[in-house]
């Protein structure tokens, strides 16, 4: 477990630690940035990563940074624009040697979004969803008496922790460059708080109700942690399945929302 936790800091220490050389490509190419989902708070990266060749995507909007893993097997992916309206600088990065990269190509993007917690309804890399995941499927069967969004919540926070056991092998040996998938959670019914936190998210936002994977610390666990943001009635609350699943397998007390003072987030996504 605290191989995982370790692994986590080192992603999020990488957001803002990663050197780069100049660019070695022109910006402004609309062959790898797709800006048609800007309205959402989101944008598309179509880009080949090389086989064996570490590749990385880096947005940036005034001194603040997230970095995000690119992959051979996936070269059409969606990633989010959650620092609010602004001018982002969006820069794929490949490895030269050591933990040095250099640019390859590299954009600034002006958002400017109507809605700010739209982003939150997004499918994004580390909560990745589709109509016919099924998932997705089952948020909609959970929820589908549902008049409010705190049912819908409590519906899918329910079934979750009911059903997801913490995987402690996967936390011993998980990579540096895991992604959840959310499927894969539902059917093994075993997951870390990283696919806990994408799982929750993932089905909230596809029945409407903006959910936020956040990543930082609690005292409630000893390591890094990954949790959810919920809106609901219009405030911010905090709902950790991972904790509460295994607090309920204890036959321990559990409540929907948690303190959050109890909670310091480094990322949201």
């Amino acid at each position: 477990m605290k191989k995982f936790y370790f692994i986590l800091l080192i992603l999020l220490t990488l957001a803002t630690s990663v050197p780069v050389t100049p660019a070695a490509a022109a910006s402004g190419s609309s062959e790898w940035l797709d800006i048609s989902n800007l309205s959402q708070g989101i944008v598309g990266i179509q880009y080949n990563a090389p086989q064996g060749k570490r590749t990385k995507l880096m947005i940036t909007k005034n001194g603040s940074s997230y970095t995000y893993n690119l992959f051979a097997s996936e070269p059409n992916e969606s990633f989010p624009l959650q620092l609010g309206t602004g001018s982002y600088k969006v820069s794929i990065l490949e490895n030269t040697s050591g933990n040095k990269y250099k640019i390859i190509y590299s954009d600034s993007i002006d958002l400017s979004v109507s809605d700010p917690n739209a982003v939150y309804l997004s499918s994004v890399q580390n909560v990745k969803w589709s109509p016919s995941d099924k998932a997705i499927q089952k948020a909609k069967q959970l929820t589908q008496n549902a008049n409010t969004d705190k049912e819908k919540v409590t519906a899918i926070y329910n079934y979750i922790v009911s059903n997801v056991k913490y995987d402690y092998a996967l936390a011993a040996n998980v990579s540096t460059d895991y992604v959840p998938d959310i499927d894969r959670t539902l059917v093994s019914k075993k997951g870390i708080c990283y696919d806990y936190a994408s799982l929750f998210a993932a089905m909230l936002r596809s029945v409407d109700v903006p959910a936020k994977l956040v990543m930082g610390e609690s005292s409630y666990v000893s390591e890094y942690h990954a949790w959810n943001e919920v809106l609901i009635d219009g405030q911010w609350v905090t709902i950790d399945t991972t904790v509460d699943a295994g607090l309920g397998k204890s036959n321990k007390a559990v409540s929907l929302i948690k303190n959050a003072s109890k909670y310091s987030g480094a990322k949201y996504y």
